[in-house]
């Protein structure tokens, strides 16, 4: 299956910015192949990126991505007989490049195989690999030793959940959970209801209402934890979209940290609750200040992560 086509009009960052180039797409069984060719003089073609893939080859007026559907974090859809493989083609010039950042949308539209089913569960939704580091996130079962077998919880509930990230020969990393919302959607869209979980910089908030809370860490490249079952579209499917930071374990601070709410007592450092006046800022603003951090070529180790479906029941 295959398709190409022609446009000048990109978004970027909000303003409609005109480029002249030409985009062929060619949408295979289990592979994409696109071909970008640029005609703006003095675009450096390397800075495209498709999802979160380098191309596969440059030119001085081309950018070649030869993927398959399982890498570049495609987006699978499927409504009705279609299912659809979705992404997004970028390109973020230096800082001192006269051109402008744009975004465009890549998609490849195939029938629904007759024997396709949607998986009921699957606990390692999030795996994402970047040089040496591969990243997860999972539900776990009570006694963190594996996997859970099911993903339906009764309202009340404790949700077991790792996020991890596996380093091969890369100097020792901490992992921090910075952000996290719920919605019933795997696409975090902006008419979608959302509950927040996690927010500034690594406050759970949710241990506020709740008995959710970050657990003693036992390594520094994972950090477990405890969701309690809310009252969030019961019955429905819920997804969770969190932010995975990976950092060197020497450094904390205000925006690298994992705080709970202790009722009675206020903000408390998981990993240290000598050091909880790091989460002072968890009810107002914690602001990133400049600090030493752990970077893979000039940029932080950030994984945006998606775990789910998680059924939620009525059922006490």
């Amino acid at each position: 299956m295959a398709f190409f086509c022609q446009f000048a009009v990109f978004v970027a960052f909000g303003t409609l910015v005109s480029v002249k180039a030409d985009m062929k797409l060619d949408c295979q069984p289990d592979s994409v192949s696109l071909v970008w060719t640029e005609t703006r003089p003095q675009v450096d073609t390397s800075l495209y990126r498709l999802g979160n893939c380098l191309p596969t080859s440059v030119t001085a007026t081309q950018a070649v991505f030869r993927v398959a559907l399982d890498e570049c974090k495609f987006r699978r859809m499927v409504t009705g007989d279609s299912m659809l493989y979705s992404n997004n083609l970028t390109y973020v010039p230096s800082p001192e490049s006269q051109f402008v950042p744009f975004d465009q949308s890549v998609t490849c539209v195939y029938e629904r195989p007759k024997n396709w089913y949607p998986m009921i569960y699957n606990p390692v939704f999030s795996t994402y690999g970047e040089g040496e580091l591969v990243f997860h996130f999972e539900v776990m079962n009570s006694d963190f030793t594996g996997p859970a077998e099911s993903a339906t919880f009764p309202l009340g509930a404790l949700i077991p959940f790792r996020a991890s990230v596996q380093q091969a020969s890369h100097q020792p990393l901490q992992l921090f959970v910075e952000e996290c919302v719920a919605s019933t959607s795997p696409q975090l869209l902006p008419n979608h209801e959302k509950y927040t979980i996690i927010t500034n910089k690594g406050c759970l908030v949710d241990s506020k209402v709740s008995r959710s809370r970050f657990l003693p860490r036992q390594k520094s490249s994972e950090i477990n934890g405890l969701l309690q079952a809310f009252k969030f579209s019961t019955g429905e499917q819920v997804y969770l979209h969190c932010t995975l930071v990976a950092w060197d374990p020497t450094v904390l601070g205000t925006t690298k940290k994992a705080c709970n709410y202790v009722q009675g007592h206020g903000w408390e450092l998981a990993d240290n609750p000598s050091y909880s006046n790091l989460c002072d800022c968890c009810e107002s603003s914690c602001n990133a200040r400049r600090t030493r951090s752990t970077r893979l070529g000039d940029r932080e180790m950030v994984h945006e992560a998606l775990l789910g479906p998680i059924t939620i029941t009525d059922r006490v």
